[in-house]
């Protein structure tokens, strides 16, 4: 996952942790949930301006949406990254994938 796509992880974590709505957020920092959601899923990139007010909004330091090691290192993430790549896919290649893991994970 590239860094954009990192950041999105991490700033959803931060907002859910707080129990806020896209839309919750998205008023506080002058912007749309659509394009918040679009940060989160890593498909655009935040100014420092809005870096600075997402954090000032949620009550976190800016550096918590650049903790890329924690993120990466994170066993839910990485669970729920799984489970989103594998429901996206059909029958033929669920079973490639789990021929795949099975080989490289043992019996």
């Amino acid at each position: 996952m590239n860094e954009a796509g990192l950041f999105g992880q991490l700033l959803r974590a931060a907002r859910k942790s707080r129990k806020m709505s896209l839309a919750d957020l998205a008023e506080k920092v002058d912007k749309s949930a659509k394009y918040l959601g679009r940060l989160e899923r890593g498909e655009s990139q935040a100014s420092f301006e809005l870096i600075i007010a997402l954090a000032d909004a949620m009550s976190v330091s800016p550096s918590a949406f650049f903790d890329f090691d924690s993120v990466q290192a994170d066993q839910k993430f990485v669970k729920d990254q799984l489970r989103q790549l594998l429901q996206q896919q059909d029958g033929r290649q669920l079973l490639r994938a789990y021929r795949v893991l099975k080989l490289m994970l043992g019996p």
